[in-house]
Protein backbone atom coordinates (compact mmCIF):
# COMPACT_ATOMS: atom_id res chain seq x y z
CA UNK A 1 0.00 0.00 0.00
CA UNK A 2 1.00 3.44 -1.10
CA UNK A 3 1.79 5.77 2.15
CA UNK A 4 1.36 9.58 2.03
CA UNK A 5 4.59 11.34 3.57
CA UNK A 6 4.37 13.75 6.78
CA UNK A 7 5.22 16.55 4.13
CA UNK A 8 2.31 15.97 2.37
CA UNK A 9 -0.06 15.87 5.05
CA UNK A 10 1.13 18.98 6.68
CA UNK A 11 0.73 20.70 2.71
CA UNK A 12 -3.02 19.68 2.77
CA UNK A 13 -3.80 20.94 5.84
CA UNK A 14 -3.21 24.65 4.58
CA UNK A 15 -5.42 23.99 1.24
CA UNK A 16 -9.25 23.91 1.31
CA UNK A 17 -11.11 20.97 0.24
CA UNK A 18 -12.64 23.59 -2.50
CA UNK A 19 -9.18 23.87 -3.80
CA UNK A 20 -8.57 20.17 -3.80
CA UNK A 21 -11.95 18.34 -5.51
CA UNK A 22 -11.35 21.59 -8.56
CA UNK A 23 -7.77 20.40 -8.82
CA UNK A 24 -9.15 16.61 -8.89
CA UNK A 25 -11.68 17.35 -11.83
CA UNK A 26 -9.63 19.61 -13.30
CA UNK A 27 -6.11 18.16 -13.44
CA UNK A 28 -7.04 14.38 -13.34
CA UNK A 29 -11.14 14.05 -14.39
CA UNK A 30 -11.88 12.81 -11.18
CA UNK A 31 -15.70 14.00 -10.61
CA UNK A 32 -17.10 12.58 -7.33
CA UNK A 33 -14.08 13.45 -4.38
CA UNK A 34 -16.69 14.81 -2.37
CA UNK A 35 -18.71 12.92 -0.03
CA UNK A 36 -22.10 14.62 -0.32
CA UNK A 37 -25.05 14.79 2.56
CA UNK A 38 -22.61 15.06 6.00
CA UNK A 39 -22.59 17.68 8.29
CA UNK A 40 -20.26 18.46 10.85
CA UNK A 41 -20.93 17.53 14.04
CA UNK A 42 -19.35 20.29 15.82
CA UNK A 43 -18.74 23.20 12.91
CA UNK A 44 -15.86 25.43 14.91
CA UNK A 45 -14.25 21.78 14.99
CA UNK A 46 -14.32 20.32 11.48
CA UNK A 47 -10.48 20.43 10.02
CA UNK A 48 -8.83 17.37 10.03
CA UNK A 49 -6.38 15.28 7.69
CA UNK A 50 -5.12 11.81 7.08
CA UNK A 51 -5.16 8.30 5.85
CA UNK A 52 -8.53 6.50 5.41
CA UNK A 53 -9.08 3.52 8.19
CA UNK A 54 -12.16 1.86 6.76
CA UNK A 55 -15.23 0.48 8.50
CA UNK A 56 -18.02 -1.75 6.31
CA UNK A 57 -21.78 -2.72 7.36
CA UNK A 58 -24.01 -4.51 6.16
CA UNK A 59 -27.51 -4.38 6.68
CA UNK A 60 -28.67 -6.66 9.84
CA UNK A 61 -29.88 -10.11 9.85
CA UNK A 62 -31.12 -11.09 13.10
CA UNK A 63 -29.55 -15.24 12.90
CA UNK A 64 -26.09 -13.74 13.29
CA UNK A 65 -26.43 -10.48 14.92
CA UNK A 66 -25.17 -12.39 18.60
CA UNK A 67 -21.90 -13.74 16.22
CA UNK A 68 -21.12 -10.49 15.44
CA UNK A 69 -21.83 -8.55 18.97
CA UNK A 70 -19.36 -6.13 19.74
CA UNK A 71 -18.43 -8.40 22.66
CA UNK A 72 -17.00 -10.88 20.22
CA UNK A 73 -13.57 -11.01 19.43
CA UNK A 74 -14.14 -11.16 15.71
CA UNK A 75 -16.28 -8.05 15.37
CA UNK A 76 -14.83 -5.44 12.91
CA UNK A 77 -16.22 -2.66 15.24
CA UNK A 78 -13.58 -4.01 18.16
CA UNK A 79 -11.08 -4.98 15.76
CA UNK A 80 -10.62 -1.43 14.33
CA UNK A 81 -10.84 0.19 17.97
CA UNK A 82 -7.34 -2.54 18.61
CA UNK A 83 -6.13 -2.09 15.18
CA UNK A 84 -6.54 2.06 14.05
CA UNK A 85 -2.99 3.69 13.90
CA UNK A 86 -2.43 6.76 15.31
CA UNK A 87 -3.11 9.93 12.83
CA UNK A 88 -6.46 7.54 10.95
CA UNK A 89 -9.30 9.20 9.90
CA UNK A 90 -11.95 6.36 10.81
CA UNK A 91 -14.46 6.60 7.75
CA UNK A 92 -17.71 4.34 7.63
CA UNK A 93 -19.57 2.81 5.37
CA UNK A 94 -23.01 2.72 7.18
CA UNK A 95 -25.00 2.02 3.80
CA UNK A 96 -26.47 5.86 3.92
CA UNK A 97 -28.25 4.65 6.94
CA UNK A 98 -28.82 8.12 9.29
CA UNK A 99 -31.37 6.70 11.00
CA UNK A 100 -29.00 4.64 13.36
CA UNK A 101 -25.22 5.92 15.55
CA UNK A 102 -22.39 4.03 14.23
CA UNK A 103 -20.17 5.55 17.26
CA UNK A 104 -21.19 6.98 20.50
CA UNK A 105 -19.03 8.71 23.71
CA UNK A 106 -17.35 5.45 24.69
CA UNK A 107 -16.13 4.50 21.33
CA UNK A 108 -15.16 8.13 20.45
CA UNK A 109 -12.85 8.00 23.71
CA UNK A 110 -10.90 4.85 22.18
CA UNK A 111 -11.07 6.80 18.96
CA UNK A 112 -9.00 9.44 20.59
CA UNK A 113 -6.91 7.22 23.12
CA UNK A 114 -6.11 5.65 19.64
CA UNK A 115 -4.59 9.19 18.06
CA UNK A 116 -7.63 9.36 15.50
CA UNK A 117 -7.94 13.10 13.88
CA UNK A 118 -11.22 12.63 12.44
CA UNK A 119 -14.30 10.45 12.27
CA UNK A 120 -16.10 9.91 8.81
CA UNK A 121 -19.99 8.03 8.29
CA UNK A 122 -22.80 8.46 5.90
CA UNK A 123 -24.59 6.94 8.67
CA UNK A 124 -25.84 9.11 11.98
CA UNK A 125 -23.99 9.55 15.68
CA UNK A 126 -24.75 8.91 18.84
CA UNK A 127 -24.21 11.09 21.57
CA UNK A 128 -23.53 14.08 20.42
CA UNK A 129 -23.20 16.26 22.71
CA UNK A 130 -20.42 14.47 24.38
CA UNK A 131 -18.79 13.49 21.18
CA UNK A 132 -18.64 17.48 20.96
CA UNK A 133 -17.42 18.19 24.48
CA UNK A 134 -14.83 15.22 23.60
CA UNK A 135 -13.58 17.53 20.54
CA UNK A 136 -13.36 14.66 18.54
CA UNK A 137 -13.36 16.08 14.94
CA UNK A 138 -16.99 14.32 13.56
CA UNK A 139 -18.54 14.40 9.94
CA UNK A 140 -21.73 12.14 9.79
CA UNK A 141 -25.33 12.48 8.46
CA UNK A 142 -26.68 13.82 12.01
CA UNK A 143 -27.71 12.43 15.20
CA UNK A 144 -29.22 9.73 15.71
CA UNK A 145 -30.50 7.78 18.98
CA UNK A 146 -30.70 4.02 17.76
CA UNK A 147 -27.49 1.83 18.10
CA UNK A 148 -26.26 0.39 14.96
CA UNK A 149 -27.42 -3.31 15.74
CA UNK A 150 -30.78 -2.26 15.00
CA UNK A 151 -30.20 -2.10 11.68
CA UNK A 152 -26.54 -2.81 10.80
CA UNK A 153 -24.06 -5.27 11.51
CA UNK A 154 -20.36 -4.43 11.21
CA UNK A 155 -18.64 -6.57 8.72
CA UNK A 156 -14.85 -5.90 7.47
CA UNK A 157 -12.39 -3.74 8.49
CA UNK A 158 -9.24 -2.28 5.60
CA UNK A 159 -11.31 -2.70 2.45
CA UNK A 160 -12.38 -0.55 -0.29
CA UNK A 161 -15.94 1.20 0.56
CA UNK A 162 -18.70 3.27 -0.79
CA UNK A 163 -19.16 5.94 1.56
CA UNK A 164 -21.63 8.54 0.82
CA UNK A 165 -21.33 7.12 -3.14
CA UNK A 166 -17.45 7.77 -3.16
CA UNK A 167 -15.27 4.85 -3.77
CA UNK A 168 -12.69 4.85 -0.53
CA UNK A 169 -9.39 2.43 -0.91
CA UNK A 170 -8.05 2.19 2.41
CA UNK A 171 -4.85 4.71 3.19
CA UNK A 172 -6.57 7.49 0.64
CA UNK A 173 -6.41 11.08 2.26
CA UNK A 174 -9.14 12.27 3.54
CA UNK A 175 -8.98 16.20 4.01
CA UNK A 176 -12.21 18.13 5.89
CA UNK A 177 -12.86 21.65 6.99
CA UNK A 178 -15.78 23.83 6.60
CA UNK A 179 -16.99 23.02 3.20
CA UNK A 180 -17.16 19.42 3.89
CA UNK A 181 -14.98 16.63 3.25
CA UNK A 182 -12.51 15.42 0.06
CA UNK A 183 -10.58 12.10 -0.66
CA UNK A 184 -7.63 11.77 -2.36
CA UNK A 185 -6.76 8.83 -4.39
CA UNK A 186 -3.59 8.35 -1.95
CA UNK A 187 -1.30 7.53 -5.18
CA UNK A 188 -2.11 11.59 -6.28
CA UNK A 189 -1.81 12.75 -2.63
CA UNK A 190 2.06 14.52 -2.70
CA UNK A 191 0.99 16.22 -6.44
CA UNK A 192 -2.26 17.67 -5.31
CA UNK A 193 -1.09 18.85 -2.04
CA UNK A 194 1.66 20.76 -4.22
CA UNK A 195 -0.76 22.28 -7.37
CA UNK A 196 -3.10 23.19 -4.37
CA UNK A 197 -0.67 25.19 -2.48
CA UNK A 198 0.45 27.23 -6.10
CA UNK A 199 -3.60 27.38 -6.67
CA UNK A 200 -4.09 29.08 -3.01
CA UNK A 201 -1.60 31.40 -3.76
CA UNK A 202 -2.87 32.27 -7.36
CA UNK A 203 -6.52 32.39 -5.85
CA UNK A 204 -5.34 34.96 -3.45
CA UNK A 205 -3.46 37.27 -5.85
CA UNK A 206 -6.57 37.44 -8.09
CA UNK A 207 -8.71 37.93 -5.03
CA UNK A 208 -6.63 40.93 -4.56
CA UNK A 209 -6.62 42.38 -7.66
CA UNK A 210 -10.55 42.20 -8.24
CA UNK A 211 -10.66 43.87 -4.78
CA UNK A 212 -8.96 46.34 -6.19
CA UNK A 213 -11.18 47.08 -8.70
CA UNK A 214 -9.91 44.59 -11.65
CA UNK A 215 -12.06 43.54 -14.15
CA UNK A 216 -12.71 39.57 -13.64
CA UNK A 217 -12.46 39.08 -17.30
CA UNK A 218 -8.75 37.55 -17.63
CA UNK A 219 -8.13 37.64 -13.47
CA UNK A 220 -10.47 34.83 -13.25
CA UNK A 221 -9.09 32.45 -14.62
CA UNK A 222 -6.01 34.38 -15.21
CA UNK A 223 -4.75 35.10 -18.88
CA UNK A 224 -1.34 34.74 -19.69
CA UNK A 225 -0.50 38.36 -19.32
CA UNK A 226 -1.89 38.10 -15.46
CA UNK A 227 -0.39 34.81 -14.99
CA UNK A 228 3.08 36.43 -15.90
CA UNK A 229 1.99 39.44 -13.36
CA UNK A 230 1.67 36.93 -10.33
CA UNK A 231 4.66 34.99 -11.12
CA UNK A 232 6.86 37.91 -11.52
CA UNK A 233 4.78 39.16 -7.63
CA UNK A 234 5.59 35.94 -6.15
CA UNK A 235 9.22 36.19 -7.07
CA UNK A 236 9.09 39.67 -4.89
CA UNK A 237 7.99 37.60 -2.13
CA UNK A 238 10.93 35.60 -2.10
Amino acid sequence: MTACSPETIALLKQVPTAAITGLLLKKYGLRMRAIPGLVPIDGAKCRFVGPAFTLRYVPMREDIALAVDIGNPANAMLQATQQIPAGSVFVMDMCGNGAVGGLGDVLVTRMLVRGVVGVVSDGGMRDVAEIRSLGMPTYCKGPAAPASPSALIPIAIQEPIGCGGVLIYPGDIIVADEDGVAVIPVHLAAEVATQAIEKEALDGWVRERVAEGGDILGLYPPNEANLAKFKAWKAAQG
